[in-house]
């Protein structure tokens, strides 16, 4: 029979989508903060979603919540499944005919989003939740992890939207940013109102 403390950590668990590189060339500096938000996922009894790779960021991401027991969930499209980077440990591993099905299959099996440094497809992902949770469509917490201020650019060109008026004062409010995974994580658990039940 389940324990009282493991019936409230089901009851609740959420599901974490989070964008990453995916880019084995990178800095290898970043590798610890991949690593320390998929424990922390793992460890606050949320599921990890992910793009479902085995490389770069995500690959350490998943492997670093699988070891913690924590439920991981990859959407990766066949072209990625082609090339032999698959995550083949996950938990439950969602392959889509292509990249715009699985951005719509990772939105609508996330609670919250957070994105840690990456590329071009990171900023895609980014951009579109931002402008869906803009539009009223989804309403769940956005979080940009800023490890060694990999986003101060990108967050000063933010500001020079609403300053310049391209973007509505109030939509400042649709994310945050976080110098660390654990500061994230638990911004988004006081926005559920899961704040101190861990």
């Amino acid at each position: 029979m389940p324990t009282s403390d493991q019936d409230s950590r089901i009851q609740n668990q959420k599901s974490i989508c989070v964008f990453c590189s995916s880019r084995s060339k990178i800095d290898p500096g970043f590798t610890p903060v991949a690593r320390e938000l998929g424990s922390i996922i793992a460890e606050r009894g949320h599921e990890l979603v992910y793009g479902g790779t085995d490389i770069g960021l995500m690959g350490k991401l998943a492997e670093s919540a699988r070891q913690r027991g924590g439920r991981v969930i990859g959407v990766i499209p066949q072209s990625m499944v082609d090339h032999g980077i698959a995550d083949m440990a996950c938990d439950e591993l969602i392959v889509t005919d292509d990249m715009r099905t699985r951005k719509t299959l990772m939105d609508e099996r996330a609670d919250a989003f957070v994105a840690l440094p990456g590329g071009f497809g990171t900023l895609e992902e980014l951009a579109e939740v931002l402008v869906l949770r803009q539009l009223d469509i989804i309403d769940k917490p956005i979080a940009l992890i800023n490890s060694g201020g990999f986003y101060d650019s990108l967050l000063k060109f933010f500001d020079e939207l609403f300053e310049s008026k391209f973007a509505r004062q109030r939509h400042r409010e649709t994310y945050f940013a976080a110098e660390s995974p654990l500061a994230a994580i638990e911004t988004i658990e006081r926005e559920w109102g899961l704040g101190s039940r861990f």
